[in-house]
């Protein structure tokens, strides 16, 4: 803990800003600079005195003039870097560069900042004007959401030519200013700080510029709003092109200093109030004995120059005594200013091109006069000549430095100076305020605070930082009168940056909002090129060199260090260690040293217990009345702990083993189970061993029960005189149980031993018992393997509840024991089924065994004869505690068998290759099942089904009796168990409707897996209570599909057709094969609730019953409750959305080109569509109108023509018909019909139209029999000997044989008429045989009546046909 400096940030590539700055320089430096860490190696010494010692030798001087030089060109720039690290000027006559952090790797891949060039170029806007000072000030945020933080930061340059300028981090000018025509010589800032005490004056900010005769204050509120104003109007003017920007007047105050010679640097120190006595001091001093004074003391602003004549002066200016002034755009607005009422006191130099910039510099503006103000004293010193000066944080000390190579340490108040450090010359000056950690605060003894709290306000330590260039060294010094606390070794070419301020723009609010990252003060080094930051610890504040605190902190380091020793020897090292730790005086520091002892894990339990032995007699031997009582209840806690450890480990290490047989009939009078029971519970337990794929958590260390002495350490601590557990996580927990308890449990450790040496220790039974299970609950896998463990479990049980406080002796068998409940809540939370079951078996039958013995001394008492013993012996107490036991044991079998079932892998003939991959299922607890709702266990059940993806019809079979022909069927065995286990639970619609809520909400989402939701589809369709199907439907419609079944209609209807992937996925959120899916879907679930409200009236409202042991179930309600809740549907509306969901499936299933699906329906219709399907809305009756019906009927028509075609084309793609297999699943003629029903279209036309694309298309036999279902056959025979003409046109005129063309000479002329005129184009199947064609001609003979006008052509065309048929 001694003063460290480190680097936070570095350069990317200072050599840059060094060319751009010093031009001559670039041709002698080649490559980048390279980085010297040597030169940062910290100074520090060892021994105690060794601050006593003279100063340290200086580095060898460089080797030639030209390195120097080169290395220390920073020297000769002006440097200025922002409090909050965010940029940083370096600068040189008129040129100057901004540099910005950026974070970057470093070459050892760690993350660091780097200062990078953000900007450089040119700053001076007059000719022969440079730089002279310059500042980086952070200006606050304004915005509610980062108030107190910095926004931007503002560069403050002063010129030669008395200007100052502002710019922005990107080099924009926002503001010029010119206050007075000498050169600036200095500027400085000062920033809001919250007064550390109610006396203490609250400072306002301030921007003071120092000119050779003059100081000028900027009043920082007003400069704060002018700079944003004025950030603001440049990125307005920058967006729309205006130039011309006027900036806000700045408020500021112009002082003539007189009756002092030269002046280099000053500091403001702010406004202060003389105390009466000083009042009256003062006014005898300069008015004599007759001067009055007022009642008040006046409040003044101070002042202190340093330079020559005096060496430093202190000026006082009153408040009040002078107005404000205020700067005025006086240059770019100098024609329309004509009022003598503006006083032009400085210039506007605007955002405006350069050209403009020189005409209206050429033009300075008036300056107004300075208010005179004389020095009121000094420090006189002819032959000494002030070079800087540095005010402290708290505004109470200066240091200044001279020409003589001194350091002055001046107290400002009183104006003297105080302390002087010699053989610094050039020397570069900084402050360092560290405020106390409270928590790091130590009480003095005897220290006593009224209050009842000894730590008052946190105390501030002020540390003076001297640069001396010549030497290389940086050395930290304590004020007022204290020594050097640190020394390091930096070199000579630094320059160290004390900025003195912080962020502007704050106030006595935000200030506390956030705290903001400021450093103090930071070392610029420009041959590492690194920017390194001087961390000092508040403690060297309060000591010397023979400090008892600074030695046992020493001390302290001394021991970290020998315990982190690779090697120890093993002979001293014990040695060594108490006398480290006797050697600390602070019983804190003690206490700390111990704490450290015994949490290192390279040291051996003995040495340990031997240390804490060694301090715990020492302090034993002290007298009472300097023994710190902590450190002693301490040691003896921690001495308690190592003894218990001792113990346990002794007895875990005993070869103790118990050599007594345990078998199934031990086993089964242990738990008090018959022959049956217990077989039965075996098999349960050996599914649940099969069936657990668990990976078990081991702990390394407590393989064999054994722990870390470290680590029990911290396990356990003694609070007033009792043992307790600290609270650890459940991993920790189980690791402790199982250094007491495995080897017990294993048989290896002696069990009555083991729990008198725990209880002696003074741990309670219930966390003996709470230990105990958590490593039996956890150890299930270990356990199951070694069924002995169950007898060592029952003695382990037994010896615990014989406790004195484990059960309360005056609990009555009526009423529930904490103690026994404190165990059934272990089991009802454990996930581990199977050890709790076992658990719960175990206690059971300890209770059991309790409870008898107690009644067997009350009836032992009564008892007058032998009859009534006799009684006892075969009677088993009833009580509260006996139900709850039972209980618990049917909720954890049931929830065995229904984790083993969760848990079962699906066999082979069942496993999908397309199962869906899901996380594994959640272990389950009775606790889980309790708060999962009625539906928890049919919900966990679903999740399973999903996941071995089952058929419903899977489902049905289960829930009979086992088939005689497949008797191996593990997976239906368990599922068929489960039924018998949960007969209301897992009923078969309540299971099927929570598998189709899970299905769907899978497909939600990843609705590319269409078969998920098709399949939530069947399990809908294989709910028997139309009630339940209903809600289900309902529920999926509403939350699921109509979302998205909106946004297809509309995109379908958008685009006229079938909408190609890219839309679907923008719109709909799936492909467009999965769309089509998804419509498919829609339509079997429209279909299944218009079938399920046929069916609501004819079946009643299903009664949902609950297992006994699961009757106190609470949680969310089930899905079928909330199915149930559901209101029945508007029959009609339903059916509205079926027809607007079969035209867009079939728009989807064939490709349908021009098709509008909403321009099929009115106003009515379209209103209608994807409002609640429960609500009764005005939908379309009556005559529709007959555009609509051509609409309608053409899109019919196309439906079935893609659907013959898809079924009978001969140029079928097997690759695209493998793509949409969707059209097979629908009978699409047979649906067009009912369409158009629905669609007041004709249903005959339909009907023809289907039987001419089938002769169209070949399949004549497929025509024949669909004939039968047209009503007006005269059209249709009229329609089809139309496609008889186009067949003989195309095998008389296309085939063009010579017996072709002599048949065709021989035709009637009235019949080659019309064949001539016949388009065989249209036909889609040129290939029908001749034969089929005669078929055809005779059906149409058989539709026409003969009286019809084509019967005769009809007639001619059957000699053609026979004619050709002959060929």
């Amino acid at each position: 803990m001694a003063c460290s400096i480190v680097q936070f940030c570095s350069f990317q590539d200072l050599q840059s800003a060094r060319d751009f700055l010093f031009p001559q320089l670039r041709e002698e430096t080649p490559g980048a600079l390279r980085r010297d860490p040597s030169k940062t190696s910290t100074w520090e010494d060892d021994s105690w005195g060794a601050w006593e010692e003279t100063e340290p030798q200086e580095p060898e001087e460089e080797g030639n003039t030209s390195k120097t030089q080169k290395n220390s060109w920073l020297q000769e720039c002006v440097l200025s870097l922002s409090p909050t690290s965010d940029l940083m000027i370096i600068a040189r006559e008129q040129k100057a560069a901004f540099l910005v952090p950026k974070w970057k790797h470093s070459d050892k891949g760690k993350e660091e900042m780097q200062f990078a060039v953000g900007w450089s170029g040119s700053v001076s806007a007059e000719e022969g004007e440079y730089v002279t000072s310059a500042l980086c000030i952070p200006l606050a945020s304004q915005k509610r959401s980062s108030t107190g933080r910095p926004d931007w930061t503002c560069i403050v340059v002063g010129f030669t030519s008395g200007y100052v300028r502002f710019y922005t981090e990107s080099g924009v000018l926002l503001l010029a200013q010119l206050l007075n025509e000498d050169k600036v010589l200095q500027l400085k800032c000062r920033t809001y700080e919250i007064p550390r005490h109610p006396g203490v004056t609250e400072q306002n900010e301030e921007l003071s510029i120092l000119y050779p005769a003059a100081i000028v204050t900027i009043d920082g509120f007003s400069l704060f709003q002018s700079l944003r104003a004025c950030r603001n109007q440049v990125a307005k003017a920058a967006a729309s092109g205006n130039e011309n920007i006027q900036p806000p007047p700045l408020a500021y105050k112009k002082w003539g200093l007189q009756d002092i010679d030269t002046i280099i640097d000053h500091a403001s120190i702010g406004i202060m109030t003389l105390s009466p006595f000083d009042q009256m001091k003062t006014a005898s001093n300069i008015g004599g004995f007759n001067a009055a004074i007022k009642n008040s003391p006046p409040a003044m602003s101070q002042y202190i120059t340093v330079g020559s004549s005096p060496f430093t002066g202190f000026f006082y200016a009153l408040e009040g005594s002078t107005q404000p002034l205020l700067s005025h755009v006086a240059l770019a607005v100098a024609s329309k200013l004509t009022s003598a009422l503006f006083s032009a006191a400085s210039g506007w130099l605007g955002w405006k091109s350069k050209h403009e910039e020189e005409t209206v510099q050429k033009q300075k503006p008036k300056m107004e006069p300075a208010t005179p103000l004389a020095v009121r004293f000094g420090l006189p010193d002819s032959r000494r000549h002030g070079e800087s000066i540095c005010l402290s944080p708290c505004n109470t000390l200066a240091a200044v430095t001279d020409d003589f190579g001194r350091v002055i340490l001046l107290d400002v108040a009183r104006g003297i100076a105080i302390r002087m450090w010699k053989g610094y010359r050039d020397a570069q000056v900084g402050w360092i305020q560290i405020v106390e950690d409270l928590h790091e605060r130590v009480p003095e003894k005897g220290d006593f605070s009224p209050f009842g709290s000894t730590q008052g306000p946190s105390r501030v330590a002020q540390f003076l930082v001297i640069y001396a260039p010549r030497r290389g060294i940086l050395e930290v010094w304590n004020t007022q009168q204290g020594p050097r606390v640190g020394a390091f070794n930096v070199g000579k070419h630094c320059r160290l940056l004390y900025p003195g301020y912080k962020i502007m723009g704050l106030n006595n609010v935000t200030s506390q909002s956030w705290q903001p990252q400021t450093y103090q003060i930071c070392l610029v080094d420009p041959v590492s090129a690194s920017v390194k930051a001087v961390n000092v610890p508040f403690h060297l504040a309060l000591s010397d060199k023979k400090s008892e605190r600074a030695k046992d902190l020493h001390l302290v380091k001394k021991l970290a260090a020998l315990l982190r020793a690779k090697s120890p020897r093993l002979d001293s090292f014990e040695t060594e260690i108490q006398e480290l730790i006797l050697d600390i005086k602070y019983p804190a520091t003690k206490k700390q040293a111990l704490e450290s002892i015994l949490a290192s894990d390279r040291l051996s339990f003995s040495c340990l217990r031997n240390v804490t032995q060694t301090l715990m007699d020492t302090l034993k031997n002290q007298e009472l009345e300097s023994v710190d009582e902590g450190l002693l209840q301490f040691c003896a806690s921690k001495l308690k702990l190592l003894h218990l450890y001792e113990s346990v480990s002794q007895l875990n290490t005993l070869d103790f083993h118990s050599d007594t047989p345990f078998s199934d009939n031990d086993l089964a009078v242990l738990l008090r189970l018959d022959d049956k029971e217990l077989l039965k519970l075996r098999t349960l337990l050996e599914k649940y061993r099969q069936e657990n794929t668990k990976a078990t958590v081991r702990f390394s260390e407590d393989a064999d029960g054994v722990l870390p002495v470290k680590t029990f350490l911290e396990y356990l601590e003694y609070e007033k005189d009792a043992l307790s557990i600290r609270k650890i996580g459940e991993e920790e927990y189980v690791a402790l149980g199982s250094f007491f308890f495995w080897k017990c449990l294993h048989g290896e450790s002696s069990t009555e031993d083991m729990c008198h040496t725990l209880e002696s220790a003074g741990l309670s039974p219930q966390q003996l018992l709470s230990l105990l299970l958590s490593v039996w609950l956890s150890k299930e896998k270990d356990i199951l393997d070694k069924p002995q463990s169950v007898c060592c479990l029952h003695t382990m049980l037994s010896l615990l509840s014989k406790m004195k406080v484990a059960i309360d002796e005056t609990w009555d068998s009526q009423s529930v024991s904490p103690w026994w409940q404190q165990m059934r809540m272990a089991c009802i939370q454990s996930e581990n089924n199977g050890a709790a079951l076992l658990s719960a078996h175990v206690g059971h039958s300890v209770a059991a065994q309790m409870s008898s013995s107690a009644t067997d001394k009350k009836f032992s008492q009564m008892a007058l004869d032998a009859d009534a013993e006799a009684l006892t012996d075969s009677w088993e107490a009833l009580s509260l505690d006996t139900e709850y036991w039972k209980l618990l044991l049917r909720q954890l079998e049931d929830c065995l068998i229904l984790q083993t079932l969760l848990h079962s892998k699906a066999s082979p003939p069942a496993a999908k290759a397309s199962s869906p991959q899901t996380e594994p299922l959640p272990r389950l607890s009775v606790k889980k099942l309790l708060e999962g709702g009625k539906g928890g266990i049919a919900d966990s059940v679903a999740k399973w089904i999903f996941k071995q993806d089952l058929s419903p019809e899977l489902l049905k079979c289960a829930n009979k009796e086992r088939d005689v022909e497949n008797p191996d069927e593990p997976r239906e065995d368990l599922l068929h168990l489960a039924y018998e286990q949960f007969p209301c639970s897992l009923e078969l619609d309540v299971l099927h409707a929570h598998c189709c809520w899970e299905y769907v909400v899978q497909w939600n989402k990843d609705p590319e897996e269409a078969r998920f939701l098709a399949r939530s589809i069947e399990h809908l369709k294989h709910i028997l209570n139309p009630h339940v199907q209903n809600g289900i439907a309902l529920m999926m419609w509403n939350t699921f599909l109509v979302k998205r079944f909106s946004a297809a209609t509309y995109l379908m209807d958008k685009v006229g057709k079938s909408p190609k992937d890219r839309l679907c996925r923008r719109d709909v959120g799936m492909s467009d094969t999965a769309l089509t899916s998804f419509l498919g879907s829609c339509l079997d679930l429209l279909q299944t609730s218009l079938e399920a409200d046929i069916s609501r009236d004819e079946i009643q409202v299903p009664v949902l019953d609950t297992e006994d042991a699961w009757l106190s179930v609470e949680g969310p309600i089930s899905i079928v409750e909330l199915a149930l809740e559901q209101r029945p549907i508007h029959y009609p509306l339903v059916e509205h959305h079926s027809i607007l969901c079969s035209i867009l499936y079939a728009s989807m299933c064939f490709s349908l080109k021009s098709v509008k699906p909403l321009a099929l329906f009115d106003s009515k219709g379209k209103n209608a569509f994807f409002k609640d399907l429960t609500s009764i809305q005005l939908l379309p009756s009556g005559e529709m109108d007959p555009n609509f019906i051509s609409v309608r009927q053409q899109f019919l028509l196309k439906v079935v023509s893609a659907a013959v075609q898809a079924q009978h084309s001969k140029d079928k793609d097997p690759s695209a018909e493998a793509a949409n297999p969707h059209w097979k699943v629908l009978n699409w003629p047979a649906l067009a019909v009912d369409l158009a029903h629905h669609l007041q279209v004709s249903e005959d036309v339909v009907r023809r139209h289907y039987v001419g694309e089938l002769y169209n298309h070949g399949a004549d036999l497929l025509g024949e029999e669909a004939i039968f279902q047209v009503q007006d056959k005269e059209v249709l025979a009229s329609q089809l000997l139309v496609l008889t003409g186009q067949r003989l046109a195309h095998a008389l005129f296309h085939t063009q044989t010579k017996e072709g063309m002599e048949l065709l000479a021989r035709l009637p002329p009235t019949l080659c008429t019309w064949l001539k005129a016949m388009n065989p184009q249209d036909l889609q199947n040129t290939g029908v045989p001749i034969a089929a064609t005669a078929k055809l001609v005779h059906k149409v003979m058989e539709l026409l009546p003969e009286q019809h006008g084509q019967y005769t052509l009809a007639l001619h065309l059957i000699d053609a046909v026979e004619a050709m048929a002959t060929l």
